[in-house]
């Protein structure tokens, strides 16, 4: 299985400082990254390695979720997954990721909301994205739309 790569170039102190997070692999994008936008609610044209997780984990849980609906007999028409990926201060010190929230809305020929239920909660614990992130709180939000 193949490795991806993506590399940041900083330059600065954590509050003054900024850089650029480049997508090496794909080498489609190099995007701004500092450390008062990321901890900002507005990004203000900035990314962050929450909104980077946040891509990672939507991206992951889609394609799991579109198999496991096809493994149940149903045929996926449509996903539609955000991830919302919250950063706040960490008890022992610092920051840490505080949660993140899946909602997923689907057109899915073949299964009842039940069986897109299941094929949902299945795909939240089994995604690698989800599966790496084990320290975190997921919540889902799951539903068929017709």
């Amino acid at each position: 299985m193949p490795t991806r790569t993506a590399r940041t170039a900083w330059n600065g102190d954590l509050q003054k400082g900024s850089g650029q997070v480049e997508l090496t692999s794909s080498g489609r994008g190099t995007f701004d990254v500092s450390f008062p936008k990321r901890s900002a609610e507005n990004a203000d044209g900035t990314t962050s390695p929450e909104e980077l997780i946040a891509a990672a984990h939507s991206s992951c849980y889609a394609m799991q979720l579109s198999a496991l609906i096809a493994e149940a007999g149903g045929t996926p028409q449509s996903l539609d997954v955000a991830a919302d990926v919250s950063l706040g201060p960490d008890p022992a010190g610092g920051f840490r990721l505080t949660g993140i929230t899946l909602k997923v809305r689907g057109e899915v020929e073949g299964l009842d909301a039940a069986g897109f239920t299941k094929a949902a909660e299945d795909a939240k614990a089994s995604c690698p994205v989800s599966k790496a992130l084990t320290g975190v709180d997921i919540s889902l939000d799951a539903a068929l739309e017709s």
